[in-house]
């Protein structure tokens, strides 16, 4: 797939999430966040969903848990903009409140179709929303474990539809560490984690 044919299809896919009604979240929103980053990413990581910093910008992770995600990124000597950043959710849920099932479901045919265009190696899945919904789409039994046990961990998967193998990388979501410093050092050692599996693959 050259380098015009994805811009296309994910210029495509955020036209369609802009006009998109099929959750009551577009009432709500004042931008929808659809993602960002290079389009041939190594690694996509994906959080829960937009907050309000986001929802006025449109940018993925731009708040204090995008400036730790940034700092995170550093330590492990990754390069945002080499990277692509999404959400299970492209809309904010008022009062950053938790996804719904049903906006899950009606939102996540959108993350599902920017993986199989950018066909990254690794999925690094951001807190326990994103990460049970990625490991249970791609059968990794124990999906519903709590993010601590999960952190850290590698799961090789092949996507039964594309034939395409991803490494996903569960971790806490940034935002831990702005409510709790000491989990730094663990974020950290685990993005180290992706540093290393992209020497490897």
């Amino acid at each position: 797939m050259d380098k015009d044919e994805r811009y296309n299809l994910l210029l495509a896919i955020k036209e369609e999430v802009v006009a998109c009604q099929k959750c009551g979240l577009y009432k709500t929103r004042t931008l929808p966040v659809v993602g960002q980053g290079s389009h041939h990413a190594e690694v996509m990581f994906i959080g829960e969903a937009p907050g309000a910093s986001e929802d006025k910008t449109g940018v993925p992770f731009c708040g204090r848990a995008g400036e730790i995600l940034n700092l995170l990124l550093a330590s492990a000597n990754i390069k945002r903009e080499d990277v692509y950043i999404a959400n299970i959710l492209k809309d904010r849920p008022p009062g950053n409140r938790e996804p719904a099932p049903e906006e899950i479901s009606a939102c996540t045919e959108y993350l599902l179709r920017q993986i199989t265009i950018i066909k990254p190696k690794i999925i690094a899945t951001l807190g326990n929303y994103a990460t049970h919904f990625i490991l249970e789409k791609f059968g990794v039994a124990g999906s519903q474990l709590g993010i601590s046990q999960l952190r850290g961990r590698k799961f090789a998967v092949l996507d039964q539809e594309t034939q395409q193998p991803y490494i996903i990388i569960p971790l806490f979501h940034p935002a831990v560490a702005v409510y709790n410093s000491q989990q730094l050092d663990n974020l950290k050692n685990d993005f180290k984690i992706i540093g290393q599996q992209l020497k490897e693959t």
